[in-house]
């Protein structure tokens, strides 16, 4: 590998750690659900919030990261989201009830709103035309990494409060688990503030600024001086002939000349979100027993959720430079589209019924004499069975014990629905998950890079909290099956809107691209 190679994947891979804090935080939180609810009795819409509040000021951070990027630099604002990172991680461990928990996870979510724009777009300007996919899909690949890291120590500090070792117990595993899950990412929250340190100013971003000779020189440590030259030269000329113009206001996205590309990046950035993928790295215990495994065998099961995004991203990486970003969106909405409605088959066929001998193997501290009236009733779906359960045992008690009743009720076939969650998992990761920030990366002109990835990014992001926000609530209203048969439909029109209107960028300069997407 040259030398210089080397350093633009070094430094890439150093910026994408504010991918995996996004990743960590995305599936620490699907661990903790389940028990800050029943601390601090929660309904499902606070459940939710507890959940998309972080979503939400990372949509505002959306909004000012580009721009702020745009004055002080990507990298300096990369570093104040790493502290901001560290905040919420020390926050949220040491919440001593909702209120402080939700304002620690928002703090960080200040965070992952800036990681998630300036990473990729960072990574975009330093890397030469032939490496830009596989490049910016490193943050992608991070964010996977940093998801199926939360799955796999929640799924351990579950262990280690079962245990009875004296150093678990002397560490408050058992009494303090939850906080345990969310306080591990204090640790690569240093790691990544130490290693921004290590990262050169973005090039491009010294050319805005008229600093072409460090500009050059920068550039030249990411690949030969001849093609430094020539995309330095490039966005010289770029800058240049916008130079006379006003400031692009957020109205001018709409203009006739921006058309295809606004078309484009809001539906593409509305799509990656509204098909349900943090409705699973959020929620993907409580999707799992609601299938009847019980907690233990969800939160495995939620680690097998993680290793598949993280091989199928890896895929991603492999192929998006190699078949284009085009093929793969078609290929992977295809499957998000099948196994959303697998997913609702799957649920839509299971039934609850209490028997006399289920009711006798359930745990002492339920009490079996106001289930009676359940016995032998068949429920032809899970809201109406959660409903007779709360109407009996109270909210309460059908809230703290609905894993071990549905476990003891559901006739249905698992297999089916973790067969489902899978492969809509890796149809994401090999196609709009990491295909989405590349095309952001490339959509946009250089003098409005800054604002228009804000402008989706925020799209994005708003649809993110509310698919967080409300996803409890949807379980609890509409059923399981619904819900997975709404997110199928979208990932089917979505399939449409590609075939007919996404273009290839594969192989493209920036400014190729712009002479493509906007017409003059």
């Amino acid at each position: 590998m040259e030398k210089s190679n080397s350093y633009t994947i070094r430094i890439s891979l150093i910026v994408a750690l504010g991918g995996f804090l996004m990743g960590f935080d995305a599936s620490v939180i699907s661990g903790v659900v389940k028990f800050i609810e029943t601390e601090f009795d929660l309904t499902k819409l606070q459940l939710g919030w507890s959940v998309a509040s972080l979503t939400l000021t990372a949509t505002l951070a959306m909004m000012v990261s580009g721009p702020l990027s745009d004055r002080f630099g990507r990298r300096k604002v990369l570093q104040v989201a790493a502290v901001l990172f560290a905040v919420s991680a020390l926050g949220s461990a040491v919440a001593l009830d909702f209120l402080t928990l939700v304002i620690a996870r928002m703090i960080g979510g200040f965070g992952v709103g800036a990681s998630l724009i300036l990473a990729p777009m960072y990574i975009a300007e330093i890397a030469p035309p032939s490496m830009r996919g596989r490049l910016v899909s490193f943050n992608q690949l991070n964010i996977v990494i940093g998801i199926s890291v939360a799955f796999f120590t929640n799924y351990l500090i579950l262990q280690l409060a079962e245990s009875s070792s004296e150093w678990a117990l002397s560490l408050g595993f058992q009494k303090w688990n939850w906080r345990w899950m969310l306080g591990l990412e204090l640790l690569p929250a240093m790691l990544f503030f130490i290693g921004l340190f290590f990262v050169p100013k973005s090039p491009r971003w010294l050319v805005m600024k008229g600093q072409t000779d460090q500009a050059l020189l920068i550039m030249s440590q990411f690949t030969e001086t001849e093609n430094a030259q020539k995309q330095i030269n490039d966005a010289i000329r770029s800058i240049h002939e916008e130079k006379g113009k006003e400031k692009i206001m957020l109205t001018e996205f709409f203009k006739p000349s921006y058309r295809l590309m606004l078309l484009i990046g809001v539906v593409i950035a509305i799509l990656q979100q509204i098909t349900g993928i943090n409705s699973v790295f959020f929620y993907a215990p409580m999707i799992f027993e609601q299938s009847g495994i019980g907690t233990d065998a969800s939160f495995i099961q939620a680690i097998l959720v993680g290793l598949i995004n993280l091989v199928f991203t890896i895929l991603a990486i492999l192929f998006i430079d190699r078949l284009g970003r085009r093929p793969l969106l078609l290929v992977g909405l295809a499957g998000i589209a099948i196994c959303m409605s697998l997913l609702a088959y799957g649920f839509g066929s299971a039934r609850y019924e209490l028997t006399q001998d289920a009711l006798n193997m359930l745990p002492e501290e339920i009490d079996r004499n106001r289930l009676v009236p359940m016995i032998d009733q068949v429920y032809a779906d899970d809201v109406s069975f959660k409903e007779a359960l709360r109407n009996n045992l109270g909210e309460k008690n059908a809230l703290a014990f609905e894993s071990n009743l549905i476990t003891a009720a559901i006739n249905m076939n698992p297999t089916l629905i973790l067969f489902g969650i899978l492969g809509f998992v890796a149809s994401f990761a090999i196609s709009i998950g990491p295909v989405m920030w590349v095309l952001f990366s490339e959509l946009f002109p250089i003098r409005i890079k800054g604002a228009a990835i804000s402008f989706v990014g925020f799209l994005n992001s708003l649809v993110s909290y509310l698919v967080q926000q409300f996803f409890p609530w949807q379980l609890e209203t509409l059923g399981s099956s619904t819900t997975f048969l709404i997110y199928g439909l979208f990932a089917a029109l979505g399939l449409v809107f590609v075939w007919f209107i996404v273009p290839e960028t594969k192989n493209k300069s920036l400014e190729e691209l712009e002479t493509i997407l906007i017409k003059r």
